[in-house]
């Protein structure tokens, strides 16, 4: 969990640098306005980030390169730089994402948001390791995605996820089940 206060007046809110990039031309990808918008609600603290929208292939690739798992993800985070100011990507699979919100019933949109606000934080220290990591993660993720006009990406079953993450602990050391397929934290440099 991220240790600097976050900032309260329109006029000091933190800076962002982002960069798009599309390595995948679908249909339904989110623009660059938008994506800009939701980094920005996510945002607590000065950051320069790039956001890629990517392929299965690349995805999987980048999955296995970088966490030893041979499937595509949905949102990959790769911290490049913590300090002076916070560097980072993330890599968004679009054919997952949408696949995922179908599955879950909301619109690609909505949880493209919820991505980009899930990675943001974990570019600012945010994760879900812990059942107390997991539950302010999750506040803050939810807050964030409804003042954003989205539903709560974790409804009401905040407990019952709990639970199930105690459960899978148990049967995969060092994993926690999550809504979310598993997102990579990455320091490099």
């Amino acid at each position: 969990m991220p240790t600097s206060s976050t900032r309260s007046s329109g006029a000091d809110r933190p800076r962002l640098g982002l960069a798009v990039q599309y390595a995948i031309n679908v249909r339904g990808l989110p623009s660059r306005v938008q994506i800009r918008r939701w980094a920005r609600a996510a945002l607590e603290r000065d950051a320069r980030v790039t956001v890629r929208i990517v392929g299965n292939g690349e995805a999987r690739a980048l999955n296995r390169h970088f966490r030893g798992r041979d499937y595509a993800t949905n949102v990959l985070t790769f911290i490049m730089r913590k300090r002076p100011r916070l560097e980072g990507d993330l890599a968004l699979c679009a054919p997952v994402i949408a696949r995922e919100a179908r599955a879950q019933g909301k619109s690609a949109t909505a949880h493209y948001a919820h991505l980009v606000v899930h990675g943001l934080l974990h570019l600012q220290g945010y994760d879900h390791m812990s059942e107390r990591e997991a539950r302010v993660m999750e506040r803050r993720e939810a807050g964030v995605v409804t003042r954003l006009g989205y539903p709560d990406p974790y409804g009401s079953g905040r407990e019952e996820r709990g639970e199930r993450r105690k459960e899978k602990r148990g049967a995969r050391f060092g994993q926690i089940a999550s809504r979310l397929t598993p997102h990579a934290s990455v320091a490099h440099g």
